[in-house]
């Protein structure tokens, strides 16, 4: 059966969990019932962080329930294997996901979930079912090609849900192209961006949002941040392609308030009542943790984004985060690196280093969730300079600032021989190929690389942003909306897809549009290492 086929069937929807040929000691109850009154998935199922042997799925409950799934390697379910997963409770949102191990490397994995009421646990929910594909193990020949999408910025600057237009359907073209996994750069959610019922279009038309309470307003409280990813998931095709598609989830700014750091003062925006910004960092990144289908690190920090996803020996994942270590907002001129400069910060750097020159995979991808060298800003500082928000400082010359740490972050790499580093982001809400020339660079003590960017998905377009020369970046093309806060009507949201041949080991980098037109394509030939 093929993969959709299944993904579509009703009978596999409408059934409970079967009989399997190796179910744990653990078993679900046999009985199910079909009435109105079982658990119910509305939010859909997820699956994330794929590795060889293993991936996390996620799902949400209505109610109080036990997560109960069948994994199998066959869309017909032949010799499943039934794992007993969590508890979903009020703490969590009623959300849960369970670490799938022990799975065959390389495989296509079809599950399907099943909530039991612990009101009535003889009560069943249907199942939902899923679908994902594991990579290969990281040693082992490469024998398939590799293909996965990128994008970031969903439901931003107001615009929603238009069902009459088709939903959030840049996700449903990512879905289209098959790909082995989707990179969500950041901005899953936007807490700060209130939606209305209707947006007015320039041509006079309207938008209309599908509308919830918790999207009405600011996000403040944990229930608020948490019905914003309840909204995204309300989308058909977000639903969709997260069944279909395992997703890597990094976050940015937008997941909690607009460009926060440790300076961020919310004492003049009238929209927030609760002004207490650390407070609603603890909010909104509860609410990340329970959403986001990605693995949980240990309790020594399990908070902790950054991480790294072997993709076979074709590609490398290392998922940075630029938000959680930073120092604050600023000027962003120190001379040295220190507390106030920080923005991956030491232990996020040495862990890069360490993984890059521990890898033996061709592709070294570096998924970040701000771009290199734009310039974006945060306003004015109590002088009257202005503020940066990502590493560029608008000062041309030599690093300063969070540019030390990119610099020597760049440095190192080129000084321990790593080869074929290809850098991906979002965040300024257009799609961008940029090239990082040393030649042309005031700082120059690195290797020649690309960056690529690309969005939004579903959110207002803007750009495209001021290019600082610290580094040598040259734009080698771009594509943005004329338009402050472009609505997605107007076709400028993009997506990135990302294809590695097996046999010549290339990577094709293509920039593509909310119709899966492609813009721009970029090949990379691997070199030796």
């Amino acid at each position: 059966m093929d993969r959709r086929a299944f993904l579509t069937s009703a009978t596999i929807a409408g059934a409970g969990l079967a009989s399997t040929g190796s179910a744990l000691a653990q078993t679900a109850p046999a009985a199910i019932t079909r009435d109105s009154a079982r658990p119910q998935m509305a939010h859909g199922v997820q699956s994330g962080d794929p590795k060889a042997d293993s991936a996390v799925i996620w799902t949400r409950s209505d109610r109080p329930a036990r997560m109960w799934l069948d994994w199998a390697t066959t869309a017909n379910f032949n010799n499943a294997t039934r794992v007993r997963g969590p508890y979903l409770l009020e703490d969590s949102d009623f959300t849960g996901r369970l670490d799938l191990v022990d799975l065959p490397a390389g495989q296509e994995i079809f599950y399907r979930v099943v909530l039991q009421d612990l009101r009535n646990e003889r009560v069943l929910s249907e199942a939902l079912p899923g679908h994902l594909r594991l990579p290969a193990m990281a040693g082992a020949k490469a024998t398939r090609d590799v293909r996965f999408t990128w994008g970031g910025d969903t439901a931003g600057q107001g615009w929603g849900i238009n069902e009459a237009w088709g939903g959030m359907k840049i996700y449903e073209q990512m879905r289209k192209v098959n790909p082995d996994f989707f990179l969500h750069s950041g901005d899953t959610i936007y807490a700060d961006g209130p939606i209305q019922a209707q947006v007015k279009l320039a041509d006079g038309t309207l938008w209309n949002n599908v509308m919830t309470e918790e999207v009405s307003k600011v996000a403040e409280t944990l229930n608020e941040f948490r019905g914003r990813y309840r909204y995204n998931l309300m989308d058909a095709n977000v639903r969709r392609m997260a069944a279909d598609v395992p997703q890597i989830w990094q976050w940015d700014d937008h997941e909690v308030t607009n460009n926060w750091s440790d300076a961020k003062d919310l004492g003049a925006d009238k929209r927030y009542s609760e002004k207490n910004v650390p407070l609603l960092i603890a909010r909104g990144t509860k609410a990340f943790m329970e959403y986001a289908p990605l693995r949980r690190t240990a309790d020594v920090e399990s908070e902790r984004v950054y991480r790294h996803l072997p993709q076979g020996p074709l590609l490398d994942l290392f998922v940075v985060d630029m938000r959680s270590y930073r120092g604050p907002n600023s000027a962003n001129l120190q001379s040295s690196e220190n507390e106030e400069s920080a923005f991956m910060g030491r232990p996020q750097i040495a862990w890069l280093l360490d993984g890059l020159k521990r890898s033996k995979s061709t592709w070294k991808v570096i998924a970040a969730d701000m771009p290199i060298s734009l310039h974006v800003g945060d306003g004015k500082d109590a002088q009257g300079r202005d503020k940066w928000e990502a590493s560029a400082n608008g000062d041309d010359g030599a690093p300063l600032g969070r540019e030390l740490e990119i610099a020597r972050l760049l440095r190192e790499i080129k000084r321990a021989g790593i080869e074929n580093v290809v850098w991906l982001t979002a965040d300024v809400h257009y799609t961008a190929a940029h090239y990082f020339d040393p030649v042309k660079a005031k700082f120059s003590d690195f290797a020649p690389f690309w960056e690529f960017v690309s969005g939004p998905l579903n959110a207002g377009g803007f750009g495209p942003n001021k290019v600082d020369a610290t580094f040598g970046m040259q734009v080698m093309y771009q594509k943005a909306p004329t338009e402050v806060n472009a609505p997605p009507t107007n076709g400028m949201q993009f997506f990135g897809q990302v294809d590695i041949d097996a046999k010549t080991q290339a990577m094709t980098v293509t920039l593509k549009d909310l119709a899966g037109a492609s813009l721009y394509a970029k090949t990379l030939a691997p070199l030796p290492a």
